[in-house]
């Protein structure tokens, strides 16, 4: 039986056969919960939500590498069902102090504030850190990843 992700990547493939030869990417949600990772894939459909910021930090532990220039990765739900293919469209490795209002826009999120951003990535960063020696600081490397959606 044919996985959700799978059936979403063959009806991307049908429209778009230049993607054909590559393997089926990364899927993911975005956040930590429930609540968040559904509402920001409501912003991805609605195409508010054109970039995303995990910390660096997370890729050296987790020995993962950085999102690259014309990847594409499925965005999905909470319960993993895939609402969205988006295509990177530009990396910058950003201190956290230096992260400005144009990205917090792009990200979509809440009143698309600083402040708001500022403060729930804040929120972020400290819980995906709880548990380690590292803590959250101000000029923590942030890494701006810049999407465009490209199929919903």
């Amino acid at each position: 039986m044919k996985t959700k992700i799978k059936l979403f990547w063959e009806s991307f493939i049908s429209i778009n056969p230049y993607y054909k030869n590559k393997k089926i990417p990364e899927s993911f949600y975005f956040c930590d919960n429930q609540r968040d990772a559904n509402d920001c894939a409501k912003l991805v459909i609605q195409k508010e939500k054109q970039a995303t910021a995990p910390s660096l930090w997370s890729f050296q532990v987790n020995n993962e590498e950085l999102p690259k220039v014309g990847e594409l990765n499925i965005v999905t739900d909470w319960n993993r069902t895939p609402i969205a293919i988006i295509i990177t469209t530009e990396i910058k490795l950003t201190p956290y102090n230096k992260i400005n209002i144009q990205f917090a826009v792009l990200e979509g999120e809440g009143d698309k504030s600083l402040n708001y951003w500022k403060r729930v990535h804040k929120d972020y960063y400290t819980r995906e850190m709880k548990g380690s020696q590292d803590n959250f600081s101000e000029d923590m490397i942030i890494v701006c990843q810049y999407f465009k959606t490209i199929y919903i």
